[in-house]
């Protein structure tokens, strides 16, 4: 029987990783939400009338699937997930929820749940044994979220604003700095080392400001490999951002690092948003350690014997 075309979401990943808040926040935004729907009975769900009162049939549906599902099977599916689109012209998306698994285990330890892949087992066993077995899906899903370190808010935030519009969204295109010293993004796709510039860290005047401020962003704009490298920075991001959204990769983060995360990733974070900006995309901006103390441990050893303007001990010409 031929079906109307339907955005279809599939919420999958570990469990503990937020998989009930993100289908919670998705049912206030309008959608119509199913949790651990068993495989076989996905025809009859997509061939059902809509209850009474429903707001319109192609209302958005997001199904949440993991290994507490009946005839839970990864490979099959992908298969399934396939074969819709094929036959109905159904627009689906495959939302994956990841999470480290320390986090996992501080998270079912605070709760006092068991897991549900390991009822008589430590937790660890079942988050090792779970993440083996939806590593299918995790391969094919067009949009993963780290929940690390995200509280449960933050991740609602992050949900209503990839699919606070129809459906299943725009492609959601994210830009932020931070600081190596503290950790690199987790949720990055592309990450860019801006440690090669000078740092207004090691200038007294500038130290106290960020990449947001005109002195500090003249400093490092007057570095002699900044344009050069930015310039292709941006060019290649020109190149691969609408390949990305071509291929069906619906979530882009480009992560700028510097030593502290609040001089020379701010800058260029600020500069090349702005360029995609006039390209036509909308990124979304943040700056990790931008609100970071300065602290000159992080930001290496001092060579004194160069002009003091470059955290590497390189003479900054």
């Amino acid at each position: 029987m031929k079906r109307d075309p339907k955005d279809i979401l599939l919420v999958t990943g570990m469990s503990g990783a937020g998989k009930s808040t993100v289908l919670r926040t998705l049912e206030d935004l309008g959608w119509e939400v199913v949790d651990n729907l068993p495989l076989l009975l996905l025809d009859r769900l997509l061939s059902a009338p809509l209850p009474e009162g429903a707001a319109r049939s192609t209302q958005p549906l997001a199904l949440g699937i993991g290994a507490r599902t009946r005839d839970f099977d990864p490979e099959r599916i992908v298969q399934r997930i396939k074969q819709l689109r094929e036959e109905h012209g159904h627009d689906i998306g495959t939302l994956f929820l990841d999470c480290a698994g320390g986090e996992l285990e501080r998270r079912y330890s605070e709760t006092r749940r068991r897991h549900p892949l390991a009822l008589d087992r430590p937790a660890s066993d079942g988050i090792a044994r779970e993440r083996e077995l939806l590593s299918p899906l995790r391969r094919w899903a067009n949009r993963l979220i780290d929940t690390t370190d995200l509280t449960a808010n933050e991740l609602a935030q992050q949900i209503r604003a990839t699919f606070s519009g129809e459906g299943l969204g725009k492609p959601t295109l994210s830009v932020t700095s931070f600081g190596f010293s503290r950790g690199v993004p987790r949720n990055a796709d592309l990450v860019f080392d801006m440690r090669f510039l000078r740092n207004p860290h090691w200038v007294p005047d500038l130290r106290p400001g960020t990449g947001m401020d005109a002195d500090v962003s003249a400093y490092i704009a007057g570095d002699p490999a900044y344009e050069a490298a930015v310039g292709q920075i941006e060019s290649l991001l020109l190149l691969l951002l609408p390949r990305y959204r071509a291929e069906g990769k619906s979530y882009v983060t480009v992560a700028f690092g510097c030593t502290g995360g609040r001089h020379r990733s701010v800058h260029v974070t600020e500069r090349v948003a702005a360029r995609l900006r006039d390209a036509g995309f909308s990124p979304t901006v943040s700056h990790r350690d931008l609100a970071a103390a300065p602290q000159d441990s992080l930001e290496g050893v001092q060579d004194e014997t160069t002009d003091k303007t470059d955290d590497d001990g390189a003479q900054a010409t």
